[in-house]
């Protein structure tokens, strides 16, 4: 099975968010395996993870190099990435530089679509939880500032409405 046709299956599973999951859906149909990608203009599918500790209430965030901003880990797909969810583990696991961790069951916790810089236009981002071993260590990687682990109300403080609102699908689920 293509990446391509492992988001279709994930985003059809997925049964929140019915409209922006309608709209994912269609720039998929629109676009084949090339909207998968970074090269696709009109947009493309990332893959992200909240890596979280809920046995101490916290999260791990990184100050993206890019942007400046405290977000979840996460990144474009990659043509040797067998499913979205793959694709977002491994995101998390370069970013945190935290072996063993382990994506919460039960697929994607939200969806969310944000504007990026021409010559692409968006980010149609899948977003999961990562569950850190009790055992794990954070290293910073190049893609960061910085890598900061932050109590779950505190993360409204330093990040955007899409990290809380992906922290708040997680505690849900947990």
């Amino acid at each position: 099975m293509s990446l391509h046709d492992d988001a279709v299956l994930v985003l059809k599973g997925y049964e929140d968010q019915p409209e922006l999951r309608d709209a994912y859906l269609e720039h998929l149909a629109a676009h084949g395996a090339d909207g998968m990608y970074k090269p696709c203009g009109a947009g493309h599918l990332t893959s992200s993870a909240l890596v979280i500790d809920p046995s101490r209430g916290r999260v791990l965030l990184t100050l993206h190099k890019k942007l400046g901003m405290w977000l979840q880990m996460g990144g474009h797909c990659e043509e040797g990435d067998p499913t979205v969810e793959a694709a977002a583990l491994r995101e998390a696991t370069e970013e945190s530089g935290m072996a063993g961790l382990t994506l919460l069951p039960g697929g994607p916790v939200r969806l969310d679509r944000h504007p990026i810089p021409a010559p692409c236009h968006w980010h149609l981002d899948v977003q999961y939880a990562a569950l850190a071993p009790a055992d794990g260590v954070e290293r910073i990687s190049e893609e960061s500032l910085d890598l900061r682990w932050f109590a779950y109300e505190e993360v409204a403080a330093v990040a955007d409405t899409s990290v809380v609102r992906l922290l708040e699908g997680t505690l849900a689920r947990l």
